[in-house]
């Protein structure tokens, strides 16, 4: 209704007492279909309590001045005119047609509570008619303001709605949709992962494919693996490829501080991404948004989850209206997922993309180095053979770091003072094998960042001795790497496990890395103790990731460097040992588990005889050699690896290795001894020249007197006792190399 000036004066002057009586009576006549006085002062004393404890005349008195002011509010003339004005009105309304009766509900509500009090008070003839001309007049002006503004609010309303829509919806797409530039020839290595995905999304042009054959096709799949492999790009390279529309979506996007605001921004992802068919909906590191359940902390995670599993659902509606929208999610955490996400009809593939091995580096490398400048000679293979564990992200942040230290040599004052910036295109200016050798020292890769080592610097020139078994851990590690085509043909069962079993100092660990070094495969390397954990159910997933990085990177080697920490004898007892023959339990089923020959197991320990049985079966470590005491002329070989063949540290011509490797002092000797006798003897050379008995202008050169002093001071790790057991042990192992 539209008002007056009148209106806007504030009614509670009125009514001193009661200032909300005016706004209680227009609401009462607005809502409710009453038609008297007395009707109107039930419902106030029936809605508000105050009420009741009033004088029931006085306030009947005040409901009737409310009624009156409203009237004026609209501009509805007063009863005041003389009977001869009311007569000639009466015959001038008589002639005038019949007035329409008003929709509005206040209107009418006014109208028959000032029919009731005409018609109780009939004796007076000319206030009945001078409500009457008041009735028409409220109905007529009232009528057409209230229809009016009401039309006009919904309008209004109707606009602001679709413009706030349109907003929305423009918001999403600048937010979401993203045009693809990554294509399949800027990938590297990822031949069988690409058809794969291409086998998923060939129908997304044509959906009536599945249709017709009566199945349903595929709405979704997961990529899972280590950081940096090329998860987000290769997504983007798809959308690229099949020329559809791509939206791109982080999963802490979507989470909100409003309660039911993350479910809504899912519903309206999912809606976009129907409008925009045919569609890719990506939505990066998922496992932020959808955890098992039952880990939840908060009731929220669980709502979205949910919330994204009813959208995933709702794109294979037999209406057809999800048809054509394919979701992609991306994690490195694929087990942190609610399992409900990982059934069929949701993701319906799980496709992992491992650590690239050899062959894929050299394919990436060379994806990497089409723009670059280098030397036309540059050896490639070399670069992916000594990049074990690196993954594409890490081969990029290499290359960019080989390219400062080439800018670094190029600018160097001291070679080239006369070459500016500008210059640096017009001259031969190119990245060397050098720079990716500083590069090298100074990038690690992802995996070791991650607490899992890769394959250090130890090759068989480091490794004195010991042939027979580095024959033996080539013909079970190398052989199915590099001749695969041949073993599948002669059908071998290699060996999943190899043990490597001696006294301590005796190489075993040097064996494993040299070993993983010269196949060139991924390398992890675990200490036995560093697994172990106080919580329940963390020793037995840390064991678990392991095994999960190791099939994610394969072919890959395990090493677990004492090993008898790990997984020693299960026993009946109830105290502590339960939490170890959870580890062990826990170790057997990954170590059953490993039926590809791309993943092989090593371990070291100088304690076999406390190892638990079920290890050492057939299948899981049934290849045992046993590492003993070097005999004299493993010691010479030794040595003579040690001093780099009397070169360092220099070593006089008096001293003769072969001879020294003989001395019956010398027996009981292990690798970690012998180098401990060297460093004494290099100490013994250098006192010598502290304590001025040499001139400090000579240079150091051991000779037999510092070997000697050595070895009158230098004695076996390995005592007698302990040296007797170690010989009985090796006796029971069937697979012992004996050397001669």
């Amino acid at each position: 209704m539209k008002r007056t000036k009148e209106q806007s004066k504030n009614p509670s002057s009125l009514f001193q007492d009661d200032n909300k009586l005016y706004s209680r009576i227009y609401k009462i006549l607005e809502t409710e279909t009453i038609t008297d006085v007395e009707s109107i002062l039930a419902n106030l004393q029936r809605t508000c309590p105050e009420y009741g404890r009033k004088k029931r005349l006085v306030l009947k008195r005040s409901v009737q001045k409310c009624i009156d002011k409203i009237v004026n509010d609209f501009d509805i003339e007063d009863a005041s005119d003389n009977d001869d004005d009311i007569c000639d009105d009466q015959q001038q309304q008589q002639q005038q047609p019949q007035i329409v009766q008003s929709t509005n509900h206040v209107n009418n509500t006014l109208n028959q509570l000032y029919n009731n009090d005409v018609g109780k008070n009939s004796d007076d003839k000319g206030k009945r008619t001078n409500i009457d001309v008041q009735r028409s007049n409220f109905s007529n002006a009232a009528a057409s303001s209230s229809t009016s503004s009401k039309r006009s609010r919904i309008e209004e309303k109707i606009e602001r709605d679709i413009e706030s829509t349109l907003v929305k919806q423009a918001a999403l797409r600048q937010r979401y949709l993203v045009e693809p530039k990554v294509r399949f020839e800027d990938f590297g290595g990822l031949d069988d992962v690409i058809e794969d995905i291409q086998r998923l999304v060939f129908h997304i042009h044509n959906q009536d494919l599945y249709r017709k054959l009566g199945v349903d096709a595929p709405r979704g799949f997961l990529l899972h693996g280590p950081p940096g492999v090329g998860k987000s790009l290769l997504v983007e390279a798809l959308a690229n490829d099949l020329q559809i529309a791509y939206l791109r979506c982080g999963a802490t996007e979507i989470v909100a501080g409003i309660s039911g605001e993350s479910e809504e921004k899912i519903r309206q992802l999912f809606a976009l991404a129907k409008e925009l068919k045919p569609c890719l909906l990506f939505i990066d590191e998922i496992d932020a948004i959808t955890p098992k359940r039952e880990n939840a902390a908060r009731e929220m995670e669980r709502r979205i989850v949910t919330q994204v599993i009813t959208c995933m659902d709702e794109l294979s509606a037999s209406d057809g209206s999800g048809h054509g929208v394919m979701v992609i999610g991306a994690t490195n955490r694929p087990d942190s997922l609610d399992p409900a996400l990982r059934r069929a009809g949701r993701f319906d593939r799980e496709i992992a993309l491992g650590i690239p091995d050899e062959k894929s580096r050299l394919e990436i490398i060379r994806v990497l180095f089409r723009n670059i400048k280098v030397d036309s000679n540059f050896d490639f293979q070399s670069l992916a053979h000594r990049t074990p564990g690196y993954v594409g992200a890490d081969l990029k942040s290499l290359i960019r770091e080989a390219a400062i230290l080439a800018l670094e040599r190029f600018m160097n004052p001291s070679s080239t003072p006369t070459i500016t910036i500008g210059q640096i295109d017009e001259t031969n200016f190119q990245i060397e094998m050098c720079d990716f050798d500083g590069a090298l020292k100074r990038v690690q890769p992802s995996s070791k960042r991650e607490g899992f080592a890769t394959v250090p610097d130890v090759t068989w020139s480091d490794v004195g001795a010991l042939s027979d078994i580095r024959q033996e851990l080539q013909l079970s590690i190398l052989a199915p790497v590099r001749f695969a085509c041949d073993v599948e043909k002669l059908g071998l069962s290699l060996s999943v496990g190899i043990l490597l079993c001696g006294p301590p100092g005796c190489g075993k660990t040097l064996l494993a890395k040299a070993i993983a070094n010269e196949s060139g495969i991924n390398f992890i390397s675990v200490k036995g103790p560093e697994l172990l954990n106080m919580y329940v159910g963390e020793s037995e997933r840390a064991v678990r990731s392991v095994f999960n990085r190791a099939r994610c990177s394969k072919p890959c080697v395990i090493f677990f460097d004492e090993i008898d920490a790990l997984c020693p004898r299960r026993t009946d007892s109830s105290d502590s040992s339960n939490v170890t023959s959870r580890v062990v339990n826990q170790l057997l089923t990954e170590m059953d588990g490993l039926e590809s020959r791309d993943c092989f197991l090593l371990a070291a320990t100088n304690r076999p005889d406390i190892l638990d049985p079920a290890i050492l079966r057939p299948g899981r470590f049934d290849k045992i050699l046993h590492v003993g005491f070097p005999t004299a002329k493993d010691r010479f070989e030794i040595l003579c690896t040690m001093t780099k063949n009397k070169t360092k540290p220099p070593i006089a011509s008096d001293v003769d290795l072969e001879q020294l490797a003989s001395d019956p002092r010398l027996d009981g000797f292990t690798g970690a001894d012998l180098s401990a006798l060297i460093r004494e003897a290099s100490l013994n050379a250098l006192r010598q020249k502290i304590d001025g008995i040499l001139p400090f202008d000579k240079d150091l050169i051991l000779n037999f007197e510092h070997f000697n002093a050595a070895l009158n001071k230098v004695r076996p790790s390995v005592s007698i006792v302990d040296r007797q057991r170690y010989n009985q042990m090796q006796s029971l192992f069937t697979e012992t190399i004996n050397r001669k």
